[in-house]
């Protein structure tokens, strides 16, 4: 996708987002976007189903319920992303920058969080049914309420480091 053309889909999700009858919801639905750069963008309830985010900087972005099913994010930056109730089932967040994101009740379940950076990353009631945690970084990270978190991928039971 050219820039142009998305800088036009942001435009008009923002006006969405503020309910002006001129927006429209941004749909990229298995967009590929890799290594765009998206900084602080508002991306509150987009459709980013399936899309291709690898190596995208979404520092500070707000992708509040967003729709991330199935979408690679590997290796993306989400540092101090927003990510609260995002559905992020079966995404591929490995090698993801998720330091001191906010990923309160969001769905991971069957997500693949391998290697990522979940230092300081708040997951307060977050679903993580089968999520591969395996050589993640959960130093600091908040886990309070999180759901099915016996049900995690790990290499060993040991590797689970809530000390922080």
């Amino acid at each position: 996708m050219d820039s142009e053309s998305l800088k036009e889909i942001l435009r008009l999700h923002l006006l969405w987002v503020y309910e002006d009858p001129a927006g429209k919801q941004a749909d990229l639905y298995r967009a590929n976007l890799a290594d765009a750069i998206l900084t602080d963008a508002n991306l509150h309830n987009a459709i980013l189903n399936g899309a291709n985010l690898t190596g995208m900087d979404l520092n500070g972005a707000n992708l509040t319920g967003a729709d991330l099913r199935n979408a690679i994010l590997t290796g993306a930056n989400l540092i101090g992303a927003i990510l609260t109730d995002a559905d992020l089932w079966g995404a591929n967040l490995s090698g993801a920058n998720l330091d001191g994101a906010h990923l309160v009740g969001a769905d991971l379940r069957y997500a693949n969080l391998s290697g990522a950076n979940l230092t300081g990353a708040n997951l307060r009631e977050a679903y993580l049914y089968r999520a591969n945690l395996t050589g993640a970084n959960l130093t600091g990270a908040d886990l309070t309420g999180a759901k099915n978190l016996s049900d995690v991928i790990l290499r060993d039971k040991n590797e689970l480091n809530l000390v922080g």
